[in-house]
């Protein structure tokens, strides 16, 4: 079987993706404009701005960061750039991880022969991915160490979707859940929590045997909430909701590079991981997929339940002198506030107000979408 090159990262680099909604001006409706946005891409940003499986939204990827201020920098330039596009075109970008009455059935998939293939594949499984996440990687030195962070990181991965909860609207109606995405996710058969295992020749293995069995076709069919990333040497972290904001994203990217870079760490000095059992994590996920902010969290260590919020802060408390060294202290900080300011909260606090849909994508909109001094 053909080995995985793993690509070797020095320092813990920053990637960053962003997968925003693409919404009519006036309905506030999904709108297929991809085609229309990416045809009038300068050349500065034709590989920052990219197509995905549906007409309607589109994914923003930063350069190679070395922290979260040039994270923010970088978004902030793409967005920018990205209005002087979507403005004239009457499309606003909804930053949501479901939007709240446009249905997946009305939605056109993006021409591209990989996206056809994974629908014939999938069928109605692919058609309902109407959903929106953030990814962030981290680079690492080496699988092995990548592999080891994702079995250490598996553990926080609820805590960082109860944080960035934001798809409580599924097909016109409230779903009773504060992430519905981190369910539709789980539709696909290689996504949701991975498996554990042990080092990078286990995860090659692995690959390699999906492949040949035809049950993926490539690498990138891989969509667990967290999995090695080889091309760039980074550990990825996917279980996350598109947040509300900006401000939100960058918290999150702070919490994810201070963690791996304290998990790295505790490999490198031989740290004893202590033993927790799988299902606690898929249980601790369950609890914030339905609960969101709200959830109470099983400490691995001891079994206790935390809130949200006290689950945070502890984090916080812990991983200050990292984020101090990272130059991410204000970043990190911020997540302290995100249990009281998640877009689930929000947009079902617009709607109880409201009883209109259409006015949660509006005041949504005017309330969190960037724009340029």
């Amino acid at each position: 079987m053909p080995a995985l090159t793993f690509t070797r990262n020095e320092s813990p680099t920053l990637g960053v993706e962003v997968e925003l909604q693409l919404v009519d001006a006036e309905s506030y409706e999904l709108t297929c404009a991809i085609d229309d946005v990416t045809s009038r891409l300068p050349p500065e940003l034709a590989n920052r701005v990219k197509p995905e499986l549906m007409q309607c939204y589109l994914e923003i990827n930063t350069d190679v960061c070395r922290d979260v201020g040039e994270v923010r920098r970088d978004l902030q330039s793409t967005l920018t750039g990205l209005y002087e596009i979507t403005d004239p075109l009457g499309v606003r970008l909804f930053w949501a991880a479901t939007h709240p009455y446009s249905s997946w059935r009305r939605q056109a998939i993006t021409v591209n022969d990989r996206y056809y293939m994974l629908v014939d594949l999938m069928q109605d499984i692919a058609r309902r991915l109407v959903t929106f996440g953030l990814h962030v990687h981290v680079g690492v030195e080496s699988g092995d160490k990548a592999v080891m962070v994702c079995d250490r990181m598996l553990r926080h991965l609820p805590l960082l979707l109860a944080l960035s909860a934001n798809s409580p609207f599924w097909e016109a109606r409230p779903t009773g859940l504060h992430s519905n995405r981190s369910k539709i996710m789980e539709m696909l058969p290689t996504a949701g929590l991975p498996h554990q295992m042990r080092n990078w020749s286990e995860y090659t293995w692995l690959i390699n045997h999906l492949v040949d069995t035809g049950f993926i076709n490539t690498i990138r069919e891989i969509w667990w909430d967290i999995r090695p990333h080889n091309n760039f040497g980074t550990v990825e972290i996917r279980v996350c909701d598109m947040p509300p904001n900006l401000d939100h994203v960058l918290a999150i990217t702070a919490l994810v590079q201070s963690l791996v870079v304290a998990i790295s760490r505790q490999i490198d000095e031989g740290t004893y991981q202590s033993e927790y059992h799988p299902m606690m994590v898929a249980q601790n996920k369950w609890r914030a997929t339905r609960y969101g902010a709200g959830a109470s969290l099983v400490n691995s260590d001891d079994y206790k339940q935390f809130t949200v919020q006290q689950t945070v802060d502890q984090l916080v408390d812990r991983l200050q002198p990292i984020a101090e060294e990272l130059g991410s202290t204000a970043e990190l900080e911020y997540c302290r506030k995100l249990p009281g300011l998640t877009g689930s909260d929000e947009q079902l606090r617009l709607y109880e107000q409201t009883y209109s849909r259409h006015e949660v994508v509006k005041q949504m909109l005017d309330a969190h979408e960037w724009r340029p001094e």
